[in-house]
């Protein structure tokens, strides 16, 4: 509408002089014609007659100009008012930039007064839209939409006002597929540590796989009381099964807790945060915040081989040091994962769930001594995020000595474990490409990794041994467009041996003395829906290594939400310990799609 004006006015101003021409003060009085005007031609008029309508014609010209004067006052003026409201758009535009420079998704309200093309950045792992999630794209694309506008003509709002805090939902809707070479029998979530050697019957047959399981459901809750920030989150899929889950008909699956946790931020650096969440072992993109975890751009909802992470109770304590460094201490739940061969009965570390417990029965469950403690520190000089962090659990067994084992003189035996690990992220091009790598080395630190690798093994006597393990990944990322992002990962994992004797028998984990003989032998399944069991085939594992790459394509961002696919092919080798009749490996071919729309 001020355009409109402007034009009415600018055409006033041009027809001015026109008007002034032919319109009132030229030879007219109020727009009649003047007395007389047809003998004034040809007869002169009295000196007096004509002194007057001189008279006339100038103050009329006067009052003409006094009008100009006004309609240029005016032009001036709404020019002065369009350059305010221009620089105040200016001002939201760079702070909006400035605000979601991290990578986050910008809140629908502040897509309408940004660019119609959002700057490119790294995974959205971290935005309202999608928690550091599992192969969240990088959430830009190009609007092709004008935005949704609301009935008083401003776009409607990302968060929700209520009783003093402010509510912002989340999450995504999925529909993704998996193809594997050689079958798993497993939905999205790959077990890597099961890939089946060359004498199972699942090696000789692929599996296709289909579900919407890992569409997200999130919600922030933030308010402001004095010198705290206080928040909470909540964020769910159905990556999980209850006894009556199945694919026949209905493909009916329960709802998983992802995360819930609750957080006080003060204004002075503290933040204290309690409930379950991701491990601080887990990479961040940004001091050591959460929702702002850096998981690989995988669809592949258990992640990279190398990567190492868990979601967990724990309660944090983290101090900041003027935006440049974090110090973070996390006390958390802790579990152990255990390979044994013997039977020997001279040892208990846990038990099945039990009734009333509220711990599933079908799951064992170790009987833990202390939390696991988690320290990290985190750096951002000007140019990456760099982490270094260590870890330290105990595990716990009841020994019952002696040959044959006895509870005479049964006792509780602990053993000291963890590690050091180190994150850095960089960028190489700025906004278009990132590179990363991740190592954790230690002592009894297996299930912090992707593989689900074991954390200790048993000596001859019941004791526990932690397995000394390792884990890597490299990461390479590229946003050539807004709409688009490449990305190849490389992970390894490893664990070494903890080889016993038991007279001529081997113990604990990849004893050479285990026999292998029969890994590459195809027996007859148990029935139907059951695969026959390898004979001779202890077949530990001493490494898993993944090799994958992929894209992700934006076909639509904006007010609407984001629209995304993504296309993902890894290969993947597990190799074992030799043992009596060699080394057992074989490796596993994948092919990944994903559908997604995420809420704006």
């Amino acid at each position: 509408m001020r355009n409109i004006a402007v034009w009415i006015l600018a055409l006033g101003v041009a027809a001015a002089p026109a008007l002034a021409a032919d319109g009132p003060g030229s030879g007219t009085d109020n727009g009649k014609p003047a007395a007389n005007s047809a003998t004034t031609k040809n007869s002169a008029a009295p000196a007096t007659n004509t002194t007057d309508a001189k008279s006339g014609d100038t103050a009329k010209k006067a009052s003409v100009e006094e009008e100009l004067d006004e309609l240029r006052a005016v032009l001036r003026d709404q020019a002065a008012r369009l350059a305010e409201q221009q620089q105040e758009i200016d001002n939201m535009k760079a702070e909006l930039s400035h605000s979601h420079s991290d990578g986050s998704a910008a809140p629908a309200a502040t897509v309408a007064a940004s660019a119609p093309a959002a700057t490119p950045s790294g995974s959205s792992a971290a935005s309202t839209s999608s928690a550091p999630a599992t192969g969240s794209p990088t959430l830009v694309a190009k609007s092709t939409e004008a935005p949704r506008q609301s009935s008083s003509g401003s776009e409607g709002p990302a968060s929700i006002s209520f009783k003093g805090v402010t509510l912002t939902p989340g999450g995504f809707f999925a529909a993704e597929s998996v193809w594997r070479q050689r079958a798993l029998s497993a939905d999205i979530n790959t077990p890597f540590n099961s890939v089946p050697f060359a004498g199972s019957s699942q090696s000789q047959i692929s599996e296709f796989n289909a579900s919407g399981r890992q569409s997200r459901i999130s919600m922030l809750v933030e308010g402001k009381v004095g010198i705290a920030k206080l928040s909470g989150y909540y964020e769910t899929d159905f990556l999980s099964a209850g006894v009556t889950s199945n694919s026949n008909q209905s493909n009916s699956y329960t709802l998983r807790q992802r995360q819930f946790w609750a957080q006080a931020a003060l204004d002075s650096g503290w933040t204290f945060t309690g409930g379950q969440m991701w491990s601080l072992v887990t990479e961040r993109k940004s001091g050591l915040s959460n929702r702002t975890e850096a998981p690989p751009l995988t669809i592949d909802a258990q992640y990279s081989i190398g990567f190492s992470w868990a979601r967990q109770y724990a309660f944090r304590v983290t101090k900041e040091f003027n935006k440049k460094a974090w110090l973070g201490i996390a006390v958390e739940n802790p579990q152990t994962t255990l390979t044994a061969h013997a039977n020997n009965n001279n040892f208990l570390i846990g038990a099945a769930g039990a009734n009333g417990g509220l711990l599933p029965t079908v799951n064992n469950f170790s009987f833990n001594k202390t939390p696991d403690v988690v320290v990290k520190m985190a750096f951002e000089p000007g140019f990456g995020h760099y982490e270094v962090f260590g870890v330290y659990s105990d595990f716990r067994a009841r020994i019952f000595p002696g040959t044959p084992p006895s509870v005479v003189g049964a006792f509780n035996d602990s053993r000291n474990a963890g590690g050091v690990g180190a994150n850095a992220r960089m960028p190489i091009v700025a906004k278009k490409l990132d590179f990363g790598v991740h190592a954790f080395v230690g002592d009894g630190i297996g299930r912090y990794g992707t593989g689900g690798l074991s954390d200790v093994t048993v000596r001859p006597n019941g004791t526990l041994a932690p397995l000394r393990a390792g884990q890597g990944l490299v990461t390479l990322e590229a946003h050539p467009t807004p709409a688009w992002d490449v990305y190849f990962n490389y992970g390894m994992e490893y664990v070494a041996r903890g080889a016993y004797t038991i007279g001529a028998a081997g113990e604990g984990y990849g004893s050479p003395l285990f026999a292998n003989t029969g890994c590459g032998i195809e027996t007859l399944p148990g029935n139907n829906t059951t695969p026959g069991g390898l004979g001779a085939c202890t077949g530990d594992t001493k490494s898993l290594q993944e090799g994958t790459a992929g894209i992700w394509y934006r076909f639509y961002r904006g007010s609407y939400g984001t629209l995304a696919m993504g296309l993902q092919y890894s290969y993947v080798v597990r190799n074992a310990w030799s043992g009596v009749g060699g080394s057992p490996h074989n490796n596993e071919n994948m092919v990944f799609t994903s559908f997604r729309y995420y809420i704006p």
